[in-house]
């Protein structure tokens, strides 16, 4: 049992902690910069622990940086105020991903013009089918071997769909339910203490105030993990921090403000 709980955690964090680092701060806002060797280090990683989730770089990053330009309107790939639950958001952002992926589906050229880290042969290889499989069939070969019982394979899930999943969870959750530090324009939120779990991805409102901030954190009791590790990481150089811009937004003292929501059916 501990065996199995052991490794899902680690699944769970260092997962999040690369689609946080690598996917969400590098690959769509770049908010620092590395060398050639440390990035392909940083992609083999996010392949590695994503596993059967991986998501390719440079469709999340356009997917991403859609979410910043339109967030919370009908051109939002995943605005929560136009599904009528998180499944249905997940299948149209995962359509939309796809397409990007296949290029099916071209993204406005205000999305692509900024670096997007690409490595052909890693996206070829963590998007295809049988890879996804080989690390889906390495997670229930663990679970047979140390899960004492059969209900523990309802974690299973979870570790094949881990990168959607925790993807979902910040952009329904964040986006839905919470506080607000900033008046954004849209319906963000920071969703503490579950920041923390979400090593610093559910201070979504924070986040929207200045997108070019690696802190997500502001107020005293918000904690953003990825961050405290991106310092450690820029004082060993293995990645340099760049400037904080002023987000040109105004703090506000109010908890929540309406905005016009719709649904898709």
């Amino acid at each position: 049992m501990l065996a199995i709980i052991i490794f899902f955690l680690s699944h769970w964090f260092l997962s999040l902690f690369f689609h946080s680092f690598f996917l969400h701060r590098y690959a769509s806002h770049r908010l620092y910069t590395t060398t050639r060797g440390w990035e392909r280090f940083f992609y083999l990683s996010t392949w590695f622990v994503l596993g059967s989730s991986f998501l390719v770089p440079r469709a999340y990053a356009v997917l991403h940086r859609m979410h910043h330009t339109y967030s919370d309107t009908e051109k939002d790939p995943h605005s929560p105020h136009f599904f009528k639950d998180v499944w249905q958001m997940m299948f149209h952002t995962a359509a939309i991903f796809r397409g990007f992926v296949r290029g099916t589906n071209i993204p406005e050229e205000q999305f692509t013009r900024e670096y997007l880290p690409q490595w052909d042969r890693v996206d070829k290889i963590g998007h295809h089918i049988a890879g996804r499989l080989i690390f889906g069939a390495l997670y229930t070969a663990f679970y047979v071997h140390f899960a004492p019982n059969p209900w523990w394979y309802l974690l299973l899930p979870i570790n094949f769909l881990m990168g959607p999943i925790q993807g979902a969870v910040v952009n329904w959750c964040g986006h839905k339910y919470g506080y607000r530090n900033f008046d954004n324009g849209d319906h963000s939120k920071n969703s503490s203490p579950f920041g923390v779990i979400l090593m610093g991805e559910l201070f979504q409102n924070n986040h929207h105030h200045n997108k070019y901030d690696p802190n997500f954190a502001r107020k005293w009791f918000e904690f953003d993990t990825t961050y405290l590790v991106m310092i450690l990481f820029n004082k060993l150089g293995m990645i340099k921090l760049l400037p904080v811009p002023l987000p040109g937004k105004h703090e506000i003292n109010v908890q929540d403000t309406s905005l016009p929501k719709a649904q898709i059916s």
